[in-house]
């Protein structure tokens, strides 16, 4: 996949002023959000939410949250803009979860309700012939 452009600036706080004022008094809720839905599902938003916590009280959460975007990054072929992933989580941590839940929001996966995925279909029972 070619490389693409983010649909927000860094400094846009998202284009919402909700996410934004969240993120500013509760970073680890937004990053267990957007975690949550780019890992499909397959983490939770509150166990997500609790590491990033635990990581605050010794200021390395960025380090845990600069992962996530570069998995972001990777999912949707988007650029290291401005620079590195590290350096952008390190340098303004609530810049960078408010543009990438814009990101996810964007692209019709709204991190704020959650991972929803495709609907599953049951699997097909095998009849068994005597």
């Amino acid at each position: 996949m070619g490389s693409t452009n983010w649909s927000v600036g860094l400094c846009s706080c998202g284009d919402s002023l909700g996410t934004c004022c969240l993120t500013w008094f509760f970073p680890c809720v937004t990053f267990g959000r957007i975690a949550e839905v780019v890992d499909d599902g397959h983490s939770s938003c509150t166990a997500n939410c609790c590491i990033y916590a635990l990581l605050m009280a010794v200021q390395c959460q960025w380090l845990y949250s600069c992962t996530y975007r570069k998995k972001l990054r990777s999912k949707f072929g988007l650029e290291p803009e401005p620079c590195n992933d590290c350096c952008v989580h390190f340098c303004c941590e609530p810049c960078a979860l408010c543009q990438e839940h814009a990101e996810l929001k964007s692209r019709g996966q709204d991190p704020s309700k959650g991972f929803t995925g495709r609907p599953t279909a049951a699997p097909a029972q095998a009849f068994m012939n005597k």
